[in-house]
Parts: structure tokens; sequence; C-alpha cells
């Protein structure tokens, strides 16, 4: 169920309030001055029948109800409709939440969709209520409250995203082993509050060029909001180059420990090589006498040197040269 805020001013002083939309509109339009219709919470019905109820102009009604991700400005004849996106940060979750504001600006009215309670849209009638001179400027004075009062809702916001940011650095770093989720969920943080914020100074440029072409007062009170919006989009560009930098540096330095575990795992397989070579040759060397020793052994009586004076030695003389050999060999080629 919508909650709906009407008050109807005139000369900038509140002359009523909590009337009906339509009794509201009329009443300000029979007295020349302004009427401020806020809505909260409302379905697609009942923003429907309000804007059927109000004549607000079908095409922004429609562009109401697609819902955006992106701040947007269209103006249809003499009507003038605009996308908000405030946001909120949620330092628990390191979350960012954009909420979609819709002002339908026209002769005598403005009207400001909120379709979230998030948003508080009293802080703007408390704002209006304190500066009667804005609704010297029309409809586009109320327009202009409102870019100030999400642009400057974005400073807290941005000082949240940075302090994480800063986190970011030290984990980075210290090779916090969550580092790269963290860095991933907050870079799509950014970026939904880069697709919220970018569009915003093209949006201020061109109300400040309507402002100036209506003869408005309030002209050089937008351009100090699109200073705003075009520092606010350059933190958060920042903020996103930043985080894609994070991200690199972070696949680098996954990827340089991964070199270097290879190169250590690469050096054990060839100090463990060695020692299979060492004892291998070893292996080898003592196999020689070995196997002289065993056929020497065997229950023949016929050999060749079993009736010679120095067949004894010769037998050790050929273990110990089949050895050596084997040692020098083995030792030419590294192995010992």
């Amino acid at each position: 169920m919508a909650v709906v805020h009407t008050v109807v001013y005139v000369d900038g002083k509140p002359v009523g309030a909590e009337a009906a939309p339509v009794e509201a509109l009329a009443e300000a339009r029979a007295a020349g001055g302004l009427a401020w219709i806020a809505v909260t919470g409302a379905t697609d019905d009942e923003v429907r029948a309000l804007g059927s109820e109000l004549g607000l102009n079908r095409l922004g009604v429609v562009e109401a109800l697609r819902g955006h991700q992106r701040s947007k400005f269209e103006k249809y004849g003499e009507d003038l409709f605009v996308v908000l996106q405030p946001a909120r940060y949620d330092d628990a979750t390191e979350s960012v939440r954009c909420d979609e504001v819709d002002v339908f600006a026209a002769a005598h009215l403005v009207v400001v969709i909120a379709r979230t309670p998030q948003v508080d849209l009293d802080q703007v009638s408390a704002r209006l209520e304190k500066h009667p001179e804005i609704f010297s400027n029309g409809a586009l004075g109320v327009v202009w409250v409102l870019t100030e009062y999400v642009t400057r809702g974005y400073r807290v916001v941005l000082d949240g995203v940075e302090n994480d940011i800063d986190e970011i650095e030290e984990e980075l770093f210290g090779e916090h082993p969550g580092v790269s989720r963290r860095i991933f969920a907050l870079q799509r943080e950014v970026i939904d509050l880069q697709h919220a914020t970018a569009p915003l100074p093209d949006i201020l440029d061109r109300l400040s060029a309507l402002s100036a072409q209506s003869g408005s007062r309030s002209e050089s009170a937008f351009r100090e909001v699109t200073d705003r919006a075009r520092y606010v989009e350059g933190r958060v560009t920042g903020f996103r180059q930043t985080l894609d930098s994070a991200l690199s540096i972070h696949a680098t330095m996954v990827e340089q420990r991964r070199n270097e575990q290879m190169k250590a795992m690469t050096e054990t397989s060839i100090q463990q090589n060695d020692q299979v070579k060492k004892i291998s040759s070893w292996a080898a060397i003592g196999f020689a006498p070995t196997l002289i020793a065993g056929i020497y052994g065997m229950n023949f009586r016929v050999l060749p040197e079993l009736d010679w004076a120095w067949g004894y030695p010769f037998a050790l003389a050929l273990m110990v040269a089949v050895s050596a050999g084997l040692y020098f060999v083995f030792k030419k080629n590294d192995w010992l």
C-alpha cells in the first residue's frame, strides 16, 4: 500500500496538506502554486492509477514502470521525467544498494515516486519548507532539491567503499586467502554505483540548460550540483580502476607463488634424481664384484682359471678393474 504525502505551496508557503493528489493539483492550479506529491512504496497498479488521475505523461508512466539501473532524464513536451538513483551502503555486508526515485515535473506539479521506504522523502519535504525561495524557480527548483539530496547522499557511500578498498589493499599484500572473493564482490557493487552516477553530469547539464532557457534562477545551483556529480563520477571511476588493478596484482602474485612452488618442486625432483643416480651407480659398482664372485662360486669342474697359479689374484683384480671402470664411467657422466 502506497504512502502518499501531498503539500500545496503558494508563493513558497504551504497552504494545504494531505489532500488527495487530484485535489492538491486542482488547488495548486487555481492558486498559481505548486503541488508536491510524494509517494512511497507504490505498486505498479498504484503508479498507473496515479498517472491517470493526475494526467501524467503516458510515456513517462511507462518509463517509471520499467525500472532502471541508471539515472535518466527525458523531456516530453513541457513535462519532465527524471530517474534518480539514491544509494546507501551497508558496511556489514559491504554492499551498495541503489534505489530508484521517479520524478514527474510539470506546470504546478511535482510528483516523486520512491518504490522503497529506504528513500527518505521527508528530508526533501523538510528542505522545501525550510527554503521557500526554492519555489520561485517553479518545478525546476524542486527538481534541483532532489538532485542535491541524491548527490549529497553519495558521500557516505563513497567513504564506505573507499575504506573497504583500503582494507583490501592491506589484505592483498598480506596474502589473505579470501581477498580475491572480496575484490570481486566489491567490484560488482562499484559497477552498480557507476551505472547510477555516470549519467548524472549529463543530466544535470541538460537541466541547467533548460533552467537557463526558462529564465529560472536555479541555473547556477544546477551547476554546483553538476560539479559534485562529476566529483562523484570521478571517485567511482577511480574505485573501479583501483579494484581492477588490485585484481591484476592479485593474479600476478598468485602466479608468482605458483611459479615459486613449481620451482621448488622442480628443484626437489632434480635432487631426488641426483640421489637416484648415485644410488644406482653404487649399486652397479657393488654388483659387478658380486657377479664375478658368483660365477667363480659355481660348482663346475672346468673353469678357465681353476688350475692357474694366479687364478685367484686374477679374479680379484678383475673385480677391482670392473668396479673401477664403472666408477670412472659414472663419475665422467656426473652420476657420482
